[in-house]
Parts: C-alpha cells; sequence; structure tokens
C-alpha cells in the first residue's frame, strides 16, 4: 500500500513495524490525513487479512464512500505499475526490514507518545491504584493478559503503565505476535474455549481478572474468577459496555459542562439507555458496525455535545472523546480501575458490581439467534407478510406491540410524527424492530452475506424482578412470537 501511494506521488505515513490499529484513527487525525490504513489479522481465520480503511474524518468509510472506492478498484484492476519488481528490489535492498526502508520510525514514535499523552489528558484516567484502601475494601485485583497471539503486549503494557495501574502478567504462550495462531482455532477472544489458556494461566498465578484484546488489539474481552469458588464468569459485550458507560459517566460526564451523549450499536442491549434515562445523559443507536457509531459519534461532538463512549455487543469500545473508534487497549486500562474502585470501594466483585446495577435499573435478559435459510427469496416473503402493505398488522398472539421500525426500504417509523426512520435503511439487509408493552424488544434481520435470518431478542425486567423470573417470561415470549412473525417450518427455516 505504501509502494503504490509513492509511485502515486502521494505522500505516505508508512508507521513502523506492528501497531495497534487504533494508533491508525488517531494520527490520521493527529496529522489531518486524507485517509488511513490498517492491514490486520484482527480476529479472522488465520489465513485471511482485513484492509481497514478510514476516511479523514478518522472515521471507518461508510456509503457512499465505500461504493465509490469499490467501483475505483474495479476501474482500475490493471496495475498502474510493476509494484512486484519493486518490491523484489526493495527486499533485496533491506533484507531484515518487514517494512523494506519505507516506515517512519521516529513519525512512529511520536505517534505513540501522543497517543498515550492523549489518553493520559482526557479524564479517563483516575489514578484509583493510588487511591487507599477503604472500611469496605477487599483485596485489590490482580490482573492476567492474553495478546491472543496478536501485537497488543507492548502496548497493553505501556497503557498500565500511562494509567499508573499494578503490572498484569501475560500469557507467555500468546504474548508473541504469530500469524499462524497455534493456541487457538480461532482467535476471537468471544469464542467459546478463546480464553481457556488464559483462565487457566491466570488461575495457576493467582490473578482475578483475565483481560484479552484480539490480534489487532481494537476489541476487548473480560473474565474474572470468584474467589470463593473459583468459578469463572465471562462478561459479555453488553455487560462490559454497560459498566464503562455507567462508569466514564460518572467520572467524566457527570462533571461535564456539555451535554453528554454515547452511542451504541442497535442490536446492542438497551441497558445503558435505560440508564441514561434515569441518569440524564443521551445514549443513541446507530446501525451495526464502529463505522456508524464513530462517525454519529463525530457528529454528535461536533454538534456540541461530549461524546464520551461508544460500543457495539461484539466486545468494541471506543473510551472517551481521543478517537472514535473501537480500541481495545484504552478499554481495557478503563476497564481496570473500574475494577480496582468496585474492590476497594464498594468491596465486591465486578460479577457483584454488575448484578448491583440489574438490581438498580432491572434485569436485561437477551435471547439471540438465527435460522439458516435453504431459500433466500423467503426473505422479502416474510418482510413482506410483516409490513402488510404497509399497514404493519401482524399477529404476535397475547402481546400488544408498542412501536414498530422497519430500516428497509422505504422505510418506517411509527414512534416518529412523519413516519420516517432516522436511521439509514436498506432493501439488501433490512432490519426491522418491534418494541412491546412489557419491555421487550424484537430485531429481526436477514443477513447480507450468510444464509442466515438473525433474531436479537431483549426483556427488560422492573427493579427488583429477579432475574429467572424475567428469563421465564421472555422464555414463553420468545417461542410465541417467533413461530407467529417467522412462520419457520411454512418458510423452511432451520433452528440452530
Amino acid at each position: 500500500t505504501a509502494v503504490v501511494f509513492a509511485e502515486a506521488g502521494i505522500d505516505c505515513i508508512l508507521l513502523d513495524g506492528y501497531v495497534l490499529t487504533p494508533l491508525v484513527p488517531y494520527a490520521v487525525k493527529k496529522l489531518g490525513a486524507a485517509c488511513g490504513v490498517m492491514i490486520t489479522a484482527s480476529h479472522n481465520p488465520k489465513q485471511d487479512d482485513g484492509y481497514k480503511v478510514y476516511a479523514s474524518d478518522a472515521c471507518q468509510i461508510r456509503a457512499p464512500m465505500d461504493r465509490e472506492i469499490a467501483n475505483e478498484i474495479l476501474n482500475n484492476l490493471e496495475p498502474w505499475t510493476d509494484y512486484e519488481k519493486i518490491l523484489s528490489n526493495r527486499r533485496k535492498e533491506f533484507p531484515d526490514d518487514p517494512c523494506l526502508g519505507l516506515s517512519q520510525k521516529a513519525k512512529t514514535k511520536e505517534m505513540l507518545k501522543e497517543y498515550y499523552k492523549s489518553l493520559e489528558a482526557s479524564g479517563l484516567k483516575t489514578g484509583q491504584a493510588k487511591i487507599s484502601d477503604g472500611p469496605n475494601s477487599i483485596k485489590p485485583p490482580s490482573f492476567a493478559y492474553t495478546a491472543m497471539h496478536g501485537i497488543g503486549f507492548p502496548f497493553a503494557k505501556q497503557v498500565f503503565e500511562t494509567f499508573d495501574l499494578p503490572p498484569f502478567l501475560a500469557v507467555p504462550e500468546q504474548k508473541e505476535a504469530d500469524p499462524t495462531f497455534p493456541t487457538v482455532p480461532f482467535p476471537n477472544p468471544e469464542e467459546k474455549g478463546a480464553l481457556d489458556l488464559a483462565k487457566k494461566f491466570a488461575a495457576d498465578n493467582n490473578c482475578d481478572i483475565v483481560v484479552a484484546n484480539d490480534p489487532d488489539a481494537d476489541r476487548l474481552a473480560v473474565a474474572e474468577k470468584d474467589r470463593s469458588t473459583g468459578e469463572w464468569t465471562v462478561f459479555h459485550g453488553d455487560q462490559i459496555g454497560t459498566m464503562l458507560g455507567l462508569w466514564i459517566w460518572e467520572q467524566i460526564g457527570s462533571k461535564s459542562d456539555k451535554p453528554v451523549s454515547m452511542c451504541v450499536s442497535t442490536v446492542s442491549s438497551k441497558m445503558l439507555a435505560e440508564i441514561a434515562r434515569r441518569e440524564g445523559f443521551l445514549v443513541e443507536e446507530t446501525l451495526t458496525g464502529f463505522k456508524w457509531i464513530g462517525s454519529r459519534s463525530a457528529a454528535l461532538q461536533a454538534e456540541g455535545k461530549r461524546n464520551l463512549f461508544g460500543y457495539e455487543e461484539a466486545i468494541g469500545f471506543a473510551c472517551g472523546d481521543v478517537i472514535f473508534d473501537k480500541d481495545g487497549v484504552s478499554a481495557m486500562a478503563v476497564l481496570s480501575e473500574l475494577a480496582l474502585y468496585v474492590y476497594r470501594e464498594r468491596g465486591m466483585s465486578l460479577k457483584d458490581h454488575m448484578q448491583s446495577l440489574y438490581d438498580k435499573y432491572g434485569e436485561f435478559v437477551s435471547h439471540n439467534g438465527y435460522y439458516f435459510i435453504n431459500d433466500h427469496s423467503v426473505v422479502a416473503t416474510i418482510m413482506d407478510r410483516l409490513r402488510c402493505n404497509g399497514t404493519y398488522k401482524m399477529d404476535v398472539g397475547p402481546y400488544e406491540i408498542e412501536s414498530i421500525c422497519d430500516l428497509g426500504e422505504p422505510g418506517y417509523d411509527s414512534a416518529k410524527p412523519d413516519k420516517k426512520p432516522t436511521l439509514p435503511t436498506s432493501n439488501s439487509s433490512p432490519m426491522m424492530t418491534l418494541r412491546f408493552t412489557n419491555g421487550c424488544v424484537i430485531q429481526l434481520r436477514p443477513s447480507g452475506t450468510e444464509p442466515k435470518f438473525k433474531y436479537y431478542i431483549e426483556m427488560k425486567g422492573q427493579p427488583g424482578v429477579p432475574r429467572d423470573v424475567v428469563e421465564k417470561e421472555l422464555k414463553t415470549m420468545v417461542g410465541i412470537v417467533l413461530d407467529k412473525l417467522l412462520e419457520p417450518e411454512k418458510n423452511g427455516l432451520k433452528k440452530v
């Protein structure tokens, strides 16, 4: 990529060696660059690399720019010059340099230094490790870290030092970058079993909390060991997002002289929005993906708000307003400070802290899944039947629908005066959201890339109602409503 830019006469800064993905949007913003490119394995299978592109606003590209770039690629499939010959000559000239003499070491060090300085000055650092124990304190947690065979270790180590956090222990087998990912079949911290080695290492070394980055260090997974039973809790993305969002509101947002906003993907939990409603800040939903979360965060900031957090349930978190893209390194530091605070000031674990939030704001119980589709034409059949010629009259059994939002073309939102949705609409990947009077939200979305019809369902319980009661109500409702809405047997949908 750097060679292509150079041959086209475009100034390009190639960051030296492996860097954390969030450094690229940070550098775009800091340097006022026209765009940024990150080549990354991310959490993909080992044979697949990703090519991530940032626009001049330091947010990931979105429509119409993505389509315009794709069209330019198709119109220029013939290479403009013999790039392989240029690369071959550079490999001979710089045999020991993976960047082939093109990188700027000094600029890379400068950007990293500025990145950590920006985090420190953002208000995210609250100095929890230096505060004395209180009357309710329990022994502070110790941390184990895994880079999941990625590039995160040196950056995670530096961010712990920047936040004055106690050093973590790193899982030795997964500490160094290795594109073959030898200890995990799929290097995604969300995948079942991906944290097994880290949890064993933590238990063997008396660590309470595992923090994990994906290979390019832009996502964060968290697990905690119960000191009494030795059992592990692996927090899902919505739980981490809720804890981080509330913490950032309490530490920064509640003191802000500007209105505070946060952004979440529409398929994420509604719990942070409920907290925002009660505490006095704004949570706005976006389409799935950080290209939407980040760009809307930047827009809200430009409108005069202070956008302090963004997240998606797939363990992607943007803490503060340093960059509006997911950053597993800064999120890890913020989460670790939260853990130190909770253990010290509240005398409880993260698991118990999360339960205290459920007790205060209500249990939020989710039931997500998908059906396999044999014939993709049934998608249109299902969606057309739900729309019912624009009347949206649908049978949902004994339950009552409060509002309907349809992001298929041309779009519909019963909650808006003009009946038009605020989020972008799409024919290729429509989404329909049904809100029920009992607190349940059902979102239906046929996949645009896989033969799947996905559903995201969440039930909100009233504060004080036990989780098992909410779970029972949700289970009953799911069985009735999915059958009536999707007619799986009639439409040939196969349940996983």
